[in-house]
């Protein structure tokens, strides 16, 4: 049985830093493209960052260029988001989803994803 666990989130101030993780169980996550999501209350859930299976291939959204960074370790089945400069518009929950994947690519769309961890809450406020 495939499973994602997402940790990391938390109440942080504004200008503060996190590292979510996400990790896999019941499958091997080279073979799949991990995308980070977030969901604030009363809004859509939005693509953050994805990473391709082998982490050669990254994308952000514009709202988080510059502070998160997105990487993987395969040996350990795991996918970070590391995020820096928060800001109280990033508050939300965070989910990780995977993607089988043949290509070296990865996507941010929410629906190319069937495989979702439950999340984590993420605060930034003072």
């Amino acid at each position: 049985q495939r499973q994602l666990v997402e940790s990391g989130g938390g109440l942080v101030q504004p200008g503060g830093s996190l590292r979510l993780s996400c990790v896999a169980s019941g499958f091997t996550a080279d073979y799949y493209a991990i995308g980070w999501f977030r969901q604030a209350p009363g809004q859509e859930r939005e693509g953050v960052s994805c990473i391709s299976k082998s982490g050669v291939i990254t994308d952000y959204a514009d709202s988080v260029k510059g502070r998160f960074t997105i990487s993987r370790d395969n040996a350990k089945n795991t996918v970070y988001l590391q995020m820096n400069k928060l800001k109280p518009e990033d508050t939300g929950v965070y989910y990780c989803a995977a993607q089988y994947s043949v290509q070296q690519t990865c996507v941010m769309g929410a629906h190319r994803y069937p495989y979702w961890g439950r999340g984590t809450q993420v605060t930034v406020s003072s």
